[in-house]
């Protein structure tokens, strides 16, 4: 196998970092601030948060990090208060994301939407709010856990028009021509097959329809020893394309007014250089940053500066 990592291994280690993280508020009974701040907490892919205990700039990608003190800060980051309102700590406190699909999705009363990666199901209950009683919205996580956290807090909510089911996205459960609508929040960076991706997505969308993605991208590449690492896969570092291989893959399935809507890239300043870096390395300590970031010639700023968030948009010809 040598150094580069198996899709299996891959999708293995993604599954157990986010199913780590559903079992936090699953097996929890109550939920509320002093149940968000036990373990490592949850946060955003992309850009600093301002909400941590010194108030200073962090950035985490994905998975757990024990930076952030507030999660649903996090969440507040992307989200207005208005479409937070309602929503259980069990759902704000668990988005992973790196951005607003929805806020580029355009959705209409009576749409039947596809959010692959749902996690706990934010973009899931906000979207429903949209397409309305008689649009339906179906999320779709290859982590149990995940699919158990979402449907609990379905319950909790009270919502009957999302639809919680397992399965991968690189063979969508679906039948051809079925929705409207594909949103996704950080989360196709995770596949190693991204080419499977959007040709399904492609094949799931009714023709008109249309592709609304947040996710991590990069500028060049990224070294290899960091490309190796199963936690950096975990953290949505890398498996994130060059921005324009990763568009042109959108494009290669078929999509057509393939469209970057917004870039929000990290910026640091000399006093958390190795946050950062800690951050794009995912679970590497600062030592170890280090020694990755040597092996690579790289200094912290220029490894952090390749990486941004996007926002995508795209369409299925009528």
């Amino acid at each position: 196998m040598g150094s580069i990592q198996t899709d299996e291994r891959i999708k293995e280690a993604v599954r157990e970092t986010y199913g780590g993280i559903a079992r936090r508020f699953v097996e929890e009974p109550a939920s509320g601030p002093e149940k968000a701040a036990e373990g490592p907490a949850p946060a955003s892919c992309c850009g600093p948060s301002e909400a941590v205990a010194d108030e200073r700039p962090q950035t985490s990608c994905c998975g757990p990090s024990e930076a952030v003190a507030d999660c649903s800060s996090v969440a507040a980051r992307f989200y207005s208060a208005e479409e937070l309102t309602d929503l259980p700590d069990s759902v704000a406190d668990a988005s992973l994301g790196c951005g607003n699909p929805l806020a580029i999705a355009e959705l209409q009363p009576g749409e039947v939407v596809l959010d692959l990666g749902s996690g706990g199901g934010i973009d899931c209950f906000l979207a429903a709010k949209k397409v309305g009683p008689k649009g339906k919205v179906i999320g779709l996580d290859m982590t149990p856990d995940m699919i158990k956290l979402a449907r609990q807090n379905a319950k909790k909510i009270g919502i009957s028009n999302v639809d919680f089911r397992y399965g991968e996205m690189e063979d969508m459960p679906l039948p051809d021509d079925s929705v409207d609508v594909i949103i996704s929040n950080c989360v196709i960076n995770l596949s190693p097959d991204k080419d499977a991706v959007f040709r399904e997505a492609y094949r799931v969308l009714r023709p008109g329809g249309r592709l609304s993605i947040s996710d991590m991208v990069v500028d060049g590449d990224l070294p290899q020893v960091i490309r190796d690492r199963l936690d950096a896969w975990a953290g949505c570092i890398a498996g994130a394309l060059d921005e324009t291989v990763y568009l042109d893959k959108i494009r290669a399935a078929g999509f057509e007014r393939v469209d970057v809507l917004s870039r929000d890239q990290a910026e640091i300043d000399e006093a958390t250089e190795w946050d950062e870096v800690q951050v794009v390395v995912a679970g590497a300590d600062g030592q170890e940053a280090k020694d990755l970031l040597t092996q690579t010639g790289l200094s912290p700023r220029d490894l952090v500066s390749r990486v941004a968030s996007i926002k995508v948009k795209a369409h299925k010809p009528a």
